[in-house]
């Protein structure tokens, strides 16, 4: 099932149960990934929703360093709780072996040899780590492996 069609299950799902934490988090993910589709005139796939979720995801960790640094822990734990919703729709997080194996492959796939050559391995490595991988360490890891 298309994850667009999964948070509209899982809404659908959340009023009926009355879980009005769970159901504002769904709509606001799902006005998110509309205002992007409205935004580019395009229909967003489950790579390019799965984008917007862990934008979602990055503008809460933010938020909740913000309020820790505040004293307001009522609003970071608002904030880990949506956090914990918008993960559940993320993909399985990848080990660190299938990361090297997934790096290894991308190396071997475009015949990169040095570090000039890391542009065409994050490329290979991204589409196929899209949202189960912090693509900041795997650049990280791709720069020591060819460095």
């Amino acid at each position: 099932m298309p994850l667009k069609q999964q948070l509209t299950e899982d809404m659908k799902a959340a009023m009926r149960a009355g879980d009005k934490q769970r159901l504002g988090v769904i709509r606001l993910i799902l006005a998110a990934v509309k205002q992007r589709e409205v935004d580019e005139r395009i229909e967003l796939d489950d790579t390019q929703t799965i984008a917007v979720l862990e934008k979602m995801l990055k503008q809460r960790k933010d938020s909740i360093s913000q309020y820790a640094a505040a004293n307001r822990e009522d609003l970071a734990d608002v904030e880990r709780a949506e956090m914990t919703v918008i993960e559940g729709y993320l993909p399985a997080k990848l080990s660190e072996a299938e990361i090297d194996a997934l790096i290894e492959a991308a190396i071997t796939e475009t015949g990169a040899t040095s570090a000039r050559d890391m542009g065409k391995v994050v490329a290979a490595v991204k589409t196929k780590a899209a949202g189960r991988a912090d693509m900041g360490q795997v650049s990280a890891r791709i720069k020591a492996r060819l460095g």
